[in-house]
């Protein structure tokens, strides 16, 4: 599952947040993410992706910043060989 799709999904389910809006340039704040739904989706990625995240992490502000940033991960998690960062 694409990080997109998964960002949709959470919100979706959530936060009844329409599908349809949640595209890259969405600002996260206007779909309803505070900085309490932020822990729960990154603690969504962690265990869905097995991905361990920097606890000094830069918030992203939109969509698109959430999925690439997430997309980065995930690609630095698969392209490691012993599975560590």
């Amino acid at each position: 599952m694409k990080a997109i799709e998964l960002i949709r999904e959470f919100l979706h389910e959530r936060l009844a947040a329409d599908p349809a809006a949640v595209v890259p340039e969405a600002v996260l704040v206007d779909l309803g993410v505070d900085s309490l739904m932020m822990l729960e989706l990154m603690f969504e990625f962690e265990d869905r992706f097995a991905i361990k995240l920097e606890s000094d992490l830069k918030a992203p502000q939109t969509v698109g910043e959430l999925a690439t940033l997430m997309e980065a991960l995930i690609a630095q998690q698969t392209a490691s060989p012993d599975g560590a960062t």
